[in-house]
């Protein structure tokens, strides 16, 4: 397993780092944060991708995890911020939360992958956005060569074999067992394979929701590999991007933003299914 993994600090300022020199001037373009703008992430973990808006001076930011311990290394983390009082972590599942208020910008990074029911989800967060708020999520396609999150491995040789996630799941499990991954490890691998999300089933649900896209950007290089491997970012060609599905292998994250459609019906579609 990769270090970064073990070591939350570490995890915490490759976040920020990544947040800091491509997620805020993405989400600039579309909404301008400054010290008047309101930030809610769900999934917050330790809140290193909170910790560029509390830098500006956003007036209020709010971490949301279901982790007690990584809420508690936020709280740590950020006890001599010099905004530490513009900041709040919440140990807790969204779905219980509803006395929160609105934000100006949704964050969800590397989590909706992870997230069962989907399109429950994206319809239950609207009521967090303003009228005129955000929501911005980056996740990598299932099929793109990590797409499994099988850097996590033990062994080294499963932690940089690509592709290898899309086997059936029979295979995959047995290649797991094989290399002595844990049972827990195993696991939670395949739980994310339940999970993952191809870039054509999240538009689906977008429409489904009703949210419109803002803004789209893919990448061949993943932002996060500049901190974890060296690589440098680079976006994906426009031309590979528009091929529909063969672009999820040739992807390794997309950053959207995207808003609520003013009086959708998507909430009276979704309780009837």
């Amino acid at each position: 397993m990769q270090e970064r993994h073990l070591n939350r600090e570490k995890y915490f300022n490759e976040q920020s780092s990544t947040i800091n020199k491509y997620v805020l001037p993405f989400i600039n373009k579309i909404i301008n944060i400054d010290k008047n703008t309101s930030v809610l992430e769900i999934g917050c973990g330790e809140g290193g991708n909170l910790k560029p808006f509390l830098d500006i001076g956003c007036k209020r930011v709010v971490g949301v995890d279901m982790s007690k311990g990584k809420i508690e290394n936020a709280n740590k983390f950020f006890s001599n911020h010099f905004n530490r009082d513009n900041i709040e972590f919440i140990f807790s599942n969204i779905y219980d939360i509803d006395d929160i208020g609105q934000f100006d910008i949704i964050i969800t990074r590397d989590v909706l992958e992870h997230i069962h029911g989907k399109e429950r989800f994206m319809d239950f967060v609207k009521k967090f956005i303003k009228p005129d708020g955000k929501f911005f999520l980056g996740f990598p396609p299932w099929h793109n060569p990590f797409g499994g999150h099988q850097q996590m491995c033990e062994s080294k040789i499963l932690s940089k074999t690509p592709f290898f996630h899309i086997f059936p799941k029979s295979i995959y499990k047995l290649i797991l067992k094989l290399f002595k991954e844990s049972d827990a490890k195993i696991a939670g691998l395949l739980e994310i394979k339940e999970t993952g999300i191809t870039i054509e089933r999240f538009e689906r649900i977008l429409k489904k929701t009703g949210y419109k896209k803002d803004k789209v950007l893919y990448y061949f290089i993943n932002p996060n590999y500049e901190t974890k491997f060296g690589l440098k970012p680079r976006k994906q060609l426009k031309v590979i991007s528009s091929i529909p599905y063969l672009k999820n292998f040739l992807i390794t994250t997309n950053y959207y933003i995207v808003s609520p459609i003013k009086n959708s019906k998507s909430s009276d579609r979704l309780s009837a299914i």
